[in-house]
């Protein structure tokens, strides 16, 4: 079913509102790719075309957290972590369907900017030291091994970074090294035969989050600004909406 286009309405930035304003973790992605389309979202409603949904990704996430739940429940090491050295068990905490759940999310309110954090986490593991490890999982099909290589995976690596930044705000002590569960659908297969298999491997990350708070200054200064920012250079919807305005004119 086709969905009219329509400027959104609620949830915008309004300067003289002393209410704290959300920004999620992809509202902060959102931003380091481009600020224009960033304050089009958050300050005129205008937000980017949806993407089509990944239900496959999201069938494998949801089956990776129940298969770690159990492990949570048991306080015992999954066969990954025994299988890459973590001396790790799943993190047991009161909050943590919470911290996982779209729109809620592990949160912070960063007073200097009046900024209200957020971001969901898909797991947390915990070591012998008592620190926190962030856990990400992926997936993806691809002949190749998988890595952390590729200049579009930066966001996969800011998004580490700002959950680990959201957990020590909260009072936690947090692990720098994070992990990125990532699985690969196989495609070696000679038949499909109603399933397909994934290789699994567990990528280890070294987080620095020392470039958050200077980058949410420049978000507040940006979701106060009277004008739009200029479109940048390199970002597709502006250089779509730019084209398109030629041809209507």
């Amino acid at each position: 079913m086709k969905k009219e286009f329509k400027i959104k309405s609620r949830g915008l930035f309004k300067a003289k509102d002393d209410k704290p304003f959300k920004i999620s973790r992809s509202g902060i992605e959102s931003f380091v790719n481009c600020p224009c389309c960033f304050y089009l979202n958050n300050r005129l409603g205008i937000k980017q075309p949806n993407c089509p949904p990944f239900n496959i990704n999201k069938a494998v996430d949801t089956l990776l957290k129940k298969e770690f739940d159990i492990h949570r429940a048991d306080k015992t090491t999954h066969p990954l972590m025994k299988q890459y050295g973590i001396d790790a068990v799943p993190f047991q905490h009161e909050m943590m369907d919470e911290w996982r759940e779209n729109f809620k999310g592990v949160r912070y309110l960063h007073e200097p900017t009046n900024l209200l954090i957020t971001g969901a986490v898909d797991d947390i593991w915990i070591n012998k030291k008592k620190e926190l490890i962030v856990v990400d999982y992926k997936a993806t099909a691809k002949e190749s091994e998988v890595n952390l290589d590729a200049e579009w995976q930066d966001g996969y690596k800011r998004q580490m970074e700002i959950y680990q930044w959201l957990l020590r705000q909260n009072g936690f002590k947090v692990s720098d090294i994070g992990y990125f569960v990532y699985c690969n659908g196989r495609t070696d297969r000679k038949a499909f035969d109603g399933k397909v298999e994934f290789d699994i491997v567990v990528l280890p990350y070294t987080g620095k989050d020392d470039w958050i708070e200077a980058e949410l200054v420049k978000i507040k200064k940006c979701l106060n600004r009277a004008k739009m920012p200029k479109e940048t250079i390199d970002c597709e919807f502006c250089g779509y909406a730019k084209e398109r305005a030629k041809l209507i004119k």
